[in-house]
């Protein structure tokens, strides 16, 4: 199986790298204008037109191989995982609750102490709604 899984990887390599290859050679659909008006070379090693055909239907095999590879290195990646449930969300770890930001002196950046430590937390009111709407500046 981990033998498969090298050749299956090894193929999918190749294919991409002679793709990327293939995509660089290939000209452009601006690139025949210039050679319609005599300013570049029409013939070629395969022919006027063959070159884009043969390039062309390469690369589209090269796909055709690589998207294979791909399917069948999926296929190993999730063979190898002891299947528990038929469910994704079932086998996802939930994470811990958040802790929340730190408030006053503690996000102030260089203090030893934060002010809590200070002051006792029973000489600090809450805040009534009604205070709150007082401290708003009117015009």
């Amino acid at each position: 199986m981990n033998v498969l899984f090298t050749v299956i990887l090894t193929v999918q390599l190749l294919s991409a790298l002679a793709m990327i290859g293939l995509i660089l050679v290939q000209h452009g659909k601006g690139a025949d204008m210039g050679a319609a008006f005599g300013s570049g070379t029409s013939g070629s090693l395969f022919g006027a037109s063959g070159s884009a055909n043969f390039l062309s239907r390469t690369t589209a095999v090269l796909a055709t191989v690589f998207f294979i590879c791909t399917m069948g290195l999926a296929y190993f990646g999730t063979a190898s995982r002891p299947a528990t449930s038929g469910s994704v969300l079932e086998n996802a770890v939930v994470p811990a609750a958040p802790v929340a930001p730190p408030t006053g002196a503690a996000q102030i950046p260089g203090t030893a102490a934060p002010a809590a430590a200070s002051a006792p937390a029973a000489a600090v009111p809450p805040a009534s709604p009604a205070s709150g709407a007082a401290q708003i500046p009117s015009r």
